[in-house]
């Protein structure tokens, strides 16, 4: 049997730590916006300016920007996790022959994970007024990086594809970095 004295000092610990959540979620826009402006630093030190030889193998993936353009905020906090996700997957195969800086590759890697672990910590998922805008915006999301994926395999990973698919996530990243300046 617990004391009523133990049972206060759960109650205020567990009073604290959302306290301490709730307070991280508020400063989500501001912390994103470092770390988009710190994986765009990341991107660029990875690899070096964009192969001259790459730019006739050049491709439109289109990203669907509606994704970002939803009237609630959390609905929008989604969708940027979703891209993270989905960020991080592509950047974590196959790397072998994009000839890139590993601790620069590492760091953006780990920058993305960081966020998306705070992202599911902050966004409300089991709301169902956005369920179905939800769905739509993943769908979406799950084509356009379907086609940089298989873009990557039809290229057989090599450098120009994955020089194209940074130049991709990194507009990626800006489109992201605009809509938060704006949350």
């Amino acid at each position: 049997i617990m004391n009523p004295f133990g049972l206060i000092q759960i109650s205020l610990m567990l009073l604290c730590t959302t306290t301490i959540s709730s307070l991280q979620c508020n400063h989500l826009p501001l912390q994103q916006r470092k770390v988009i402006e710190n994986s765009l630093q990341l991107l660029d030190k990875m690899g070096k300016k964009f192969p001259q030889q790459c730019l006739r193998e050049k491709m439109s993936f289109r990203f669907p920007e509606q994704v970002l353009k939803p009237r609630q905020k959390e609905a929008v906090k989604v969708a940027i996790e979703e891209i993270f996700q989905h960020i991080f997957y592509i950047f974590s195969k196959n790397l072998t022959l994009a000839a890139w800086d590993g601790t620069a590759l590492e760091q953006f890697q780990n920058g993305l994970y960081q966020q998306i672990e705070q992202l599911e910590a902050c966004v409300i998922k089991k709301q169902t007024h956005y369920f179905r805008s939800k769905e739509v915006n993943r769908l979406k999301l799950k084509k356009y990086f379907q086609k940089i994926d298989c873009f990557l395999e039809d290229k057989q990973h090599n450098l120009c594809s994955w020089e194209i698919s940074r130049a991709e996530m990194r507009r990626c990243l800006q489109l992201i970095d605009k809509v938060i300046r704006k949350l």
